[in-house]
């Protein structure tokens, strides 16, 4: 998905991108984890895939040492994604819950949706995703 600084992002904010995600994808640091959440939410939808590593904590199962790989895999998962909505459900001091709208860009576009409730953690005063406490699918 390309979109301009002036579309309205995609995290669901309604905010324009130049004013919401973005500013975090050029390396501010996210405030809250609803900010976070929502950063990596948009950096999935736009296949930027070294802001997703940058902001997975090191103690994360899904952090990975070789970042060639793990770059690839991100992008191979976000080139054949459609990220059709993203709902904040639930916002505590180190978790969010939200609803994600996905699709698999396939001949039969399968929904793969799911409602997931993510553990944050700081380092060096820097949110950072570790994992998912429970997921449910579609």
């Amino acid at each position: 998905m390309k979109i301009s600084v002036n579309d309205t992002c995609p995290c669901g904010s309604g905010a324009k991108y130049k004013k919401c995600c973005r500013i975090l994808h050029q390396g501010t640091y996210a405030p809250t984890v609803e900010a976070l959440m929502r950063s990596r939410y948009t950096a999935y939808a736009l296949n930027i895939p070294d802001y997703i590593m940058d902001t997975t904590h090191p103690d994360s199962p899904h952090f990975r040492n070789t970042r060639d790989e793990w770059r690839r895999e991100l992008e191979t998962f976000s080139l054949t994604t459609r990220f059709a909505g993203l709902k904040i459900l639930s916002v505590e001091p180190d978790t969010v819950t939200f609803r994600a709208i996905l699709f698999e860009l396939t001949a039969l576009q399968r929904e793969i949706s799911f409602t997931e409730r993510s553990l944050f953690r700081q380092m060096n005063g820097r949110w950072l995703y570790v994992d998912a406490l429970n997921t449910s699918s579609t």
